[in-house]
């Protein structure tokens, strides 16, 4: 939990293949660009047929004719002749330098496709004259790669310093107890990417320079770590400001996904809307207590036994003290956020739980809430809700939702989402 910098990536950091972003000439140039694009036409007319190349997944195959459905969500109807040229490309490949040729019966629904033609005369359907291809093995193996690499090298949480002078950033790792921090050294070689408001999908993240990061936003690096863990030398950095907000249910629409909470902080109302990426949970009063003796203080043996003196089978035993700090991260920049330690196993715990709706909420209840920052309709998505939390807010009442849940761990994006950067 894709609470999945809730930046992993469905569960955390999906992988979105940029076929846009390969520039090849295929019986004809056509420039590439950094994101996927929708099937994109020029004004017909009389003289010049108006060019397509819809980009995205398969829905299925009948005869010669693919029904795919683009990343603008629509679905397209490409039409491939005997003329049509189709290769295979690798995940990240940039060029068709090293392209196989494929068959169209080698197609698969799931594989990704770009494809290269003109509308029909029906205005409707693409004429093929190229078809890159991506399988969906080939997508799946690059984003389990991608997890494991955030997961070895990464490290996230609250972003506490920027040091333009000195091209750092300091970070504070969310935690239960002891805090730490994580100095993450930046280069011209670093890749920089920044969360839309109103998104924790790391296809949605664009290029955005250090002078955007900001005190306050979640942060995930990945890269190489010194010893001790203090230090990360960064390879690729996604960032993103994201809403933390506990208070109490005022209303609940379930049918229209969207609820009222008074803010603690604020003592003002926030309206938000759920999504079926959202993550809802309830947290058993066993876990709930558990995590708030932590926040006490109390030793994580002692806090296990929760109440009634027996252990809390709920969540699992913190890891010995002395884990490289941002030691295993989330499952990827869009899965991310699940630092190595005490504050990794409670994510794991309450990734574990049962999933809740918003119907089983009820007025009145308290919740902690990770959120997007907003968007155009300056209505905060949420991306994890937990209700059951009197407990936590008790023990440490000016904690928010970031002192133990990073929204990236939620999500799946970058290296798969329920959990991605």
């Amino acid at each position: 939990m894709n609470l999945k910098l809730a930046f992993v990536m469905r569960s955390a950091c999906r992988i979105t293949l940029r076929l846009a972003a390969i520039s090849v000439t295929l019986a004809g140039a056509f420039a590439a660009t950094p994101r996927p694009v929708r099937a994109q036409t020029a004004p017909p007319s009389s003289q010049t047929p108006a060019a397509a190349k819809p980009v995205g997944t398969i829905k299925a195959i009948s005869g010669n004719t693919i029904t795919l459905t683009t990343d603008a969500g629509s679905d397209v109807t490409v039409l491939v002749q005997e003329a049509t040229k189709l290769v295979r490309v690798a995940p990240g490949q940039k060029d068709l330098k090293d392209a196989a040729p494929i068959q169209l019966q080698n197609l698969q629904p799931g594989d990704r496709i770009l494809v290269l033609g003109r509308l029909a005369d029906d205005g409707k359907s693409v004429l093929a004259r190229s078809v890159v291809a991506m399988k969906q093995a080939d997508v799946a193996e690059k984003q389990t790669h991608e997890r494991e690499e955030w997961q070895k090298h990464g490290t996230g949480g609250l972003v506490s310093g920027v040091d333009p002078a000195s091209n750092t950033v300091t970070i504070s790792l969310p935690a239960v107890g002891e805090k730490k921090t994580v100095t993450i050294h930046l280069s011209n070689a670093t890749i920089l990417r920044r969360y839309a408001p109103d998104s924790v999908k790391f296809d949605d993240a664009k290029p955005a320079p250090l002078d955007q990061i900001k005190p306050g936003d979640q942060l995930r690096a990945r890269g190489a770590r010194n010893a001790d863990g203090s230090e990360l030398t960064a390879d690729e950095v996604v960032s993103g400001s994201f809403r933390n907000i506990a208070g109490t249910i005022s209303a609940i629409d379930a049918s229209a996904g969207t609820l009222t909470v008074l803010d603690l902080a604020t003592k003002k109302p926030v309206t938000l809307k759920t999504t079926p990426d959202s993550q809802i949970r309830k947290i058993p009063a066993s876990v709930a207590q558990r995590i708030a003796m932590r926040l006490k203080g109390v030793p994580a043996d002692a806090a296990a036994q929760g109440s009634n003196g027996s252990a809390a089978t709920s969540a699992p035993p913190s890891k010995p003290a002395g884990s490289p700090a941002g030691g295993a991260g989330a499952s990827g920049p869009e899965g991310m956020g699940r630092p190595g330690g005490g504050a990794a196993d409670l994510q794991q715990a309450i990734l574990r739980m049962p999933a809740a709706t918003l119907a089983e909420m009820q007025k009145g209840d308290v919740v902690m809430i990770v959120a997007t920052a907003g968007g155009s309709n300056g209505i905060p998505s949420v991306i994890t809700l937990l209700s059951g939390v009197e407990p936590i807010l008790a023990a440490s009442p000016n904690s928010s939702a970031s002192t133990i849940l990073s929204p990236w761990s939620l999500s799946g994006a970058p290296g798969g989402e329920g959990a991605t950067p």
